[in-house]
């Protein structure tokens, strides 16, 4: 498939926020979670897709989006029975995920994913602002800046590709 224009390239934040919003703060955070999961694996994906040095800031972006789900999910003694029945209430969620990416070069994947990591910040940020216990607080500013480090990673590949 020829490079689509960076403009026309489908938005990963505008399919989950809907989905997210109908459900409570603590709910929307543990989704959200599961979504950080879902890109740790698309960025092991990619890491096999290309060559040293790329490869290893690949791998970095799985840890950081590993240790962003596990932090939020360390807030919630729940936290795996509510993501079960979230997405037991979302069955069709996985795949609306899957279908953003369908069909995209590598380059307009990661532009996508570069686009999600920087919705993903400002989301950190705006929960972390209206989130009166202050560890909680601090972990979701954590959060935020390891979504910066992916959202500048890609921006760096994105660039170097000549997409965007």
């Amino acid at each position: 498939m020829p490079n689509t224009h960076a403009n026309d390239l489908p938005s990963l934040a505008g399919v989950l926020a809907p989905m997210v919003a109908r459900f409570p703060r603590r709910q929307q955070r543990l989704l959200i979670a599961w979504a950080e999961r879902q890109a740790a694996g698309r960025y092991h994906s990619w890491a096999e897709c290309v060559s040293e040095p790329d490869r290893a800031g690949f791998l970095s972006c799985v840890a950081r989006e590993e240790e962003i789900a596990d932090r939020i999910e360390a807030l919630d003694p729940d936290a795996a029975a509510i993501q079960q029945q979230l997405l037991a209430e979302l069955p069709d969620l996985e795949a609306q995920v899957e279908a953003v990416y369908a069909d995209r070069s590598l380059e307009e994947q990661w532009e996508i994913q570069r686009r999600a990591e920087r919705a993903g910040k400002k989301t950190w940020e705006t929960f972390a602002a209206t989130e009166n216990d202050p560890q909680a607080r601090a972990v979701l500013l954590v959060c935020a800046g390891l979504e910066d480090e992916n959202a500048s990673f890609l921006r760096s590949i994105v660039e170097k590709q000549g997409v965007g």
